[in-house]
């Protein structure tokens, strides 16, 4: 099941922008025009703008 940037958690936020802000840092295209100098910076206003390309699949948990 695809989530969408509105229904992530704030673990997974956290582990999309701390993702993304690596592959800035190893040299990874900017997606979007920004003064920030931060790879977290750049990151998160990537996710704020929603052009990451990262996609969060949830899977259900299995019933007992």
């Amino acid at each position: 099941m695809y989530q969408y940037y509105k229904d992530m958690t704030r673990f997974e936020r956290t582990r999309v922008i701390s993702a993304r802000a690596l592959q800035i840092s190893m040299g990874a295209p900017i997606l979007i025009r920004t003064k920030a100098k931060r790879p977290e910076d750049i990151a998160e206003e990537e996710f704020s703008r929603s052009v990451l390309p990262i996609t969060v699949i949830r899977h259900p948990p299995k019933k007992i």
